[in-house]
C-alpha cells in the first residue's frame, strides 16, 4: 500500500509543479538572468546525471567499464563524430572493457 501512496504523492507533486509553472506571470520569464538559467539547467542537470550513473554505485565512487564508455564517447564528441556514432564508441568499448576485465 505504501508505493501507491509514493505513486499518488508523486502524481500530485508533479501536477503542482506544472501548474506553479503556468501560473509564472509572462514578464518574469522574459528577463534575461531566467533565460540564461533556462538555457543552462537542462545541460547542468544531464552532466550530473550522467556523472552519478557513471561513477557512483551506492555511497561508493567506481571507476570502471562505464568511466571508459564515456571517455569515449567524450573522444568521439570532440573529433564532431555523429551521435550514433558517439553512442556506438561508448558501447563498443565499455562492452570491451568488461570482456578483458571480466
Amino acid at each position: 500500500m505504501n508505493i501507491w501512496i509514493a505513486i499518488g504523492v508523486t502524481a500530485v507533486g508533479c501536477y503542482v509543479v506544472k501548474l506553479t509553472g503556468l501560473l509564472v506571470p509572462a514578464g518574469v520569464l522574459e528577463r534575461p538572468l531566467v533565460k540564461r538559467l533556462a538555457a543552462l539547467l537542462p545541460v547542468a542537470l544531464l552532466a550530473a546525471l550522467t556523472a552519478q550513473q557513471t561513477f557512483a554505485d551506492g555511497r561508493v565512487l567506481v571507476v570502471d567499464a562505464k568511466a571508459a564508455g564515456l571517455a569515449a564517447a567524450a573522444v568521439a564528441l570532440l573529433l564532431r563524430a555523429p551521435f550514433l556514432l558517439v553512442v556506438g564508441a561508448a558501447v563498443v568499448v565499455t562492452a570491451g572493457v568488461r570482456a578483458m576485465t571480466g
